[in-house]
């Protein structure tokens, strides 16, 4: 057994939530903008681009996520192409992310009365003016609660990655308590970091909604 104290391994950790930061930021980046693209094609083609999107959606929501991160970690290295731990789980992240954000998203925007669909057309807006000026500003003020919630259930999400060899918060948490023998404490720590991470996301969700809603 290894002797180890706090001292060494909170930085530890707290080096290693580093990572865990760096995918739940590229899975929600990447994640957002193809949300935003289905998003649009959805609506700018709702007989092609609606079925499409809900067969993708319903998909990518129908299947675990580790089933997901194994078949780009091992399907992708069968199609020709390496990939380190990193990109798999960035990928299959962002594919997740991206099918749930555009499933918020649209519940966001179809809570916008038809109303401002039907005056914003009278006054001759094309799609792209009609979304950005009219129908995308009013959904953001309902899409934050929900969109805040996902993040965090994203950020826990990474742990998953752990599984493929990605050495992020959970797996380097594991690494140190299969060599102190002290699983108790060492996961207590994982879990008081994870908490450290997400409750100001949930805080700044609340002052954002706040706000917004002074605006109106």
């Amino acid at each position: 057994m290894i002797t180890l104290s706090l001292s060494d391994i909170l930085p530890y950790l707290l080096l290693a939530a580093r990572w865990t930061l760096l995918l739940s930021f590229i899975a929600f980046v990447g994640g957002g903008i193809g949300a935003t693209l289905l998003l649009l094609w959805r609506y700018g083609a709702p007989k092609v681009g609606g079925r499409a999107t809900t067969v993708y959606i319903q998909l990518l929501q129908g299947t675990p996520l580790l089933l997901q991160l194994f078949l780009v970690f091992f399907g992708l290295p069968l199609l020709g192409i390496e990939v380190s731990p990193l990109f798999a789980a960035s990928i299959a992240l962002t594919l997740y992310a991206s099918a749930f954000l555009a499933e918020i998203w649209r519940g966001c925007v179809d809570a916008v009365p038809r109303g401002q669909w039907d005056a914003s057309a009278s006054l001759g807006m094309s799609f792209t003016i009609r979304m950005r000026y009219v129908i995308l500003p009013q959904a953001l003020k309902i899409a934050i609660p929900p969109t805040v919630g996902f993040l965090v259930q994203l950020v826990k999400s990474t742990a998953l990655a752990s599984i493929v060899g990605f050495e992020e918060l959970t797996r380097s948490g594991q690494i140190v308590a299969n060599a102190t023998f002290k699983p108790l404490i060492i996961y207590g720590l994982v879990a008081l970091i994870y908490f450290a991470i997400c409750y100001p996301l949930t805080l700044g969700s609340r002052v954002m909604e706040r706000r917004l809603r002074v605006t109106r």
